[in-house]
């Protein structure tokens, strides 16, 4: 007769009120899994039923792995705003000079086309991505050690080939390995590994290491531009209104139209993610029409009442009483 399952032991509460507040964890992914195989780990380490990842990795790609649970899953659309650093081996396939290496990476600086790989997760389109970077580091021969921030959606092994192309000799992509995610770099990262050893110590008393590694979503939405509300605004976008001018109490950061923006109650709290339709300094004369397209509420509706809406008027007593 088959023996029923141990329990799992639970994680102690301040860990859980912690991802049920929304948080997310930097993992140093190894090369060899999916990073779907390595937010899956994360998963069950922590005993949910859902997580998410941002930013995927190929599977010989290594390097920083955003992972979400709780509401910071709703943060997923601002981390994929964010710039990529790699550093990576970028190999030619015939020998070439410094100094045609040096002013072909001067070209591939500032805005590219790029058609991603016929092995990769999404549509082969050709769109356009911004190098940011792109630093020769040091040469041995026809291997190259790259520094690269792009856009989200870069395709470092493209840029390769492309680059390969242009120098008249052809290239390919040895090794890659992603450093940095906008403001977050490697050394916040931890392996697997590591994640697994805070939740064993977690459920055997000490939770600090575990706690540690849960990141406050403040960390990411404090990144882009801060819209505090009014109360009746804060509820009324909490509820799935878009923002008329009149809800704003302050601007903390100035803002384009088209950017994203994290709409902010008085108290300090997401409220939601939005997406700016004017510029923050034409605001002052747009007190009528909607300012902000609330496109992502993060706050639990049931928050904030709405206040807008009139309480049911009394029944006249019946005929006779009184």
């Amino acid at each position: 007769m088959t023996e029923p399952p141990a329990p799992v032991e639970p994680l102690p509460a301040v860990v859980t009120v912690r991802i049920a507040e929304g948080a997310f964890l930097l993992i140093d992914k190894p090369r060899g899994p999916t990073s779907h195989q390595v937010t899956a780990w994360v998963r069950d380490l922590l005993g949910l039923e859902r997580a998410g990842h941002a930013g995927t990795l190929d599977p010989n790609v290594s390097g920083i792995l955003w992972i979400g649970v709780g509401p910071a899953l709703k943060l997923l659309p601002l981390v994929l705003q964010f710039p990529k650093r790699y550093i990576g081996v970028a190999v030619l396939h015939g020998e070439v000079p410094d100094a045609a290496v040096h002013a072909a990476l001067l070209e591939f600086r500032g805005p590219v086309f790029q058609t991603p790989p016929v092995r990769s997760a999404v549509k082969r389109e050709r769109r356009i991505r911004t190098i940011h970077r792109l630093d020769l580091l040091e040469r041995n021969g026809t291997k190259l050690l790259l520094d690269v921030v792009g856009d989200s959606g870069t395709y470092v092994r493209t840029l390769a080939v492309d680059l390969g192309d242009a120098l008249g000799v052809g290239g390919h992509l040895e090794e890659l390995r992603r450093t940095g995610t906008g403001p977050f770099v490697e050394a916040q990262a931890v392996p697997v590994a590591v994640l697994g050893d805070a939740v064993v110590r977690a459920k055997a008393g000490a939770p600090e290491p575990l706690l540690a590694l849960l990141h406050p979503m403040r960390e990411v939405w404090q990144e882009f531009p801060q819209v505090v509300l009014r109360d009746s605004a804060a509820a009324a976008v909490a509820h799935g209104a878009d923002l008329a001018g009149g809800g704003i109490d302050r601007v903390l950061r100035p803002f384009s139209a088209g950017q994203s923006v994290a709409l902010v109650s008085r108290s300090g709290d997401l409220v939601a993610l939005g997406r700016a339709l004017v510029d923050s300094v034409d605001l002052a004369r747009r007190k009528q029409g909607w300012v902000i397209d609330a496109g992502r509420v993060v706050a639990d509706a049931s928050d904030y009442p709405a206040s807008w809406r009139k309480p049911p008027a009394p029944t006249d007593p019946p005929k006779g009483t009184g």
